[in-house]
């Protein structure tokens, strides 16, 4: 659920920290890349596809990396499910802003939703060389 709320900045700080603590928090082992297929030629959903998106273009999947997928960029992903009873708006800017000062790396994020599974969640993926600092970061804000 999108919530909608005016807090100062402090707050909103306290709040995510506590978003952070509470979200269930997965590191998926691997290396994953975006495997590309045009738009009107759907990519084939596999238990290892982790996510799909298309724009007018193409299709772009989330998948376990491949010596096939050689000279695609490769990530390490992580994903958190968040609790239906926290207000988690604003996570992902947050997140991302520490991840940039603290590492210099930027991430993509890709969002769902599963109601039998508490609401929203989101994957996260930075380069394959950073996912470890990433983590660290990560479970240091769990930690506070």
């Amino acid at each position: 659920m999108v919530s909608v709320s005016m807090e100062t900045a402090e707050q909103t700080e306290a709040r995510l920290r506590r978003v952070i603590a509470a979200a269930g928090f997965v590191v998926h082992n691997g290396v994953w890349c975006f495997e590309e297929s045009p738009a009107d030629r759907p990519p084939a959903l596999t238990g290892d596809t982790l996510a799909v998106v298309r724009d007018n273009e193409s299709w772009s999947a989330l998948v376990p990396f491949a010596q096939e997928h050689d000279g695609v960029e490769r990530f390490g992903v992580f994903s958190f499910h968040f609790p239906s009873d926290l207000d988690n708006s604003g996570f992902v800017g947050w997140l991302a802003t520490r991840l940039k000062v603290q590492l210099g790396t930027g991430v993509f994020v890709i969002c769902g939703s599963n109601r039998a599974g508490g609401g929203i969640y989101d994957y996260w993926g930075c380069p394959i060389d950073l996912v470890n600092d990433a983590v660290a970061v990560i479970k240091e804000l769990r930690a506070d």
